[in-house]
């Protein structure tokens, strides 16, 4: 199964990579600032979040703006891929019942997309870290294996909601609410360390992969240390077996996807 999975990514990459691009361009097509709404839209909701929990509700954590930044971007990268794959499917079902093509392939261009604007939003957090005279080291390199942790999970979660998606005609209403849950769980906008007492937030970090990624990526970015390597450790492994079941799900299954849909 390994090898089918390499040969069909090197095969379809570029594949993934000319559908991605066509859907950046899709999605600026008519609009008059294009691509600075990819911006806007974090920096909206960071403002936003800033006012009310930062002023309103006097939130003490340490470049609260920047803090808030990299949570949004990092949950909108996962939201978006998680929540585009319960129709991966059946909104691509002029392709799949037309053409073989591995679905998982779908997944990966959808994650391609997100993470060009993850990394773009990422750019307006270089710039703000200068802005507020954030000391910067190596530790912010520490940031690699978040991100690495951040992507094999998003692609299990991603190829999981696929799949259960072509059978299950309400799936997209109960994803919904379960990421609205996970998304005041995962300390967008305040400091699970400080917010969550013992034993609690140790449990929410354990359960919640996101919670987990955000924490270390500003700890990464902001002080240059990450503050639970095992636990990050651990959630990168799990993922990575997590990545080796769905997939073998997917390709078990992709043709009977056909059928249904």
């Amino acid at each position: 199964m390994f090898q089918r999975f390499v040969r069909d990514f090197k095969k379809y990459w570029p594949y993934a990579l000319r559908s991605a691009k066509s859907t950046l361009k899709a999605e600026v097509a008519g609009s008059y600032l294009n691509w600075l709404w990819w911006i806007l839209n974090p920096i909206s909701f960071m403002l936003i979040y800033t006012v009310i929990f930062g002023v309103i509700f006097k939130a003490s954590e340490q470049y609260f703006p920047i803090y808030v930044f990299i949570g949004l971007t990092m949950w909108d990268f996962f939201n978006h891929v998680v929540t585009h794959s319960v129709k991966m499917i059946k909104s691509n079902k002029n392709i799949v019942t037309k053409v073989y093509i591995p679905k998982f392939i779908l997944i990966v261009s959808d994650m391609i997309v997100n993470a060009i604007k993850m990394f773009i939003s990422f750019g307006v957090v270089a710039v703000m870290m200068i802005v507020f005279r954030v000391p910067v080291g190596w530790g912010i390199f520490y940031i690699l294996p978040v991100l690495a942790g951040l992507f094999m999970t998003t692609f299990a979660a991603g190829n999981l909601i696929m799949h259960f998606g072509v059978y299950i005609q309400d799936l997209s209403n109960i994803v919904n609410i379960v990421l609205r849950l996970v998304f005041y769980f995962t300390g967008i906008f305040y400091d699970i360390e400080k917010r969550i007492p013992v034993p609690y937030k140790y449990w929410v970090l354990r359960i919640n992969p996101l919670a987990a990624y955000i924490t270390e990526a500003r700890y990464a970015l902001l002080y240059g240390r990450i503050t639970h390597w095992g636990l990050l450790i651990a959630w990168v492994v799990l993922s990575l077996i997590l990545d080796v079941v769905t997939v073998r799900v997917v390709y078990k299954n992709e043709n009977g996807y056909v059928k249904v849909i």
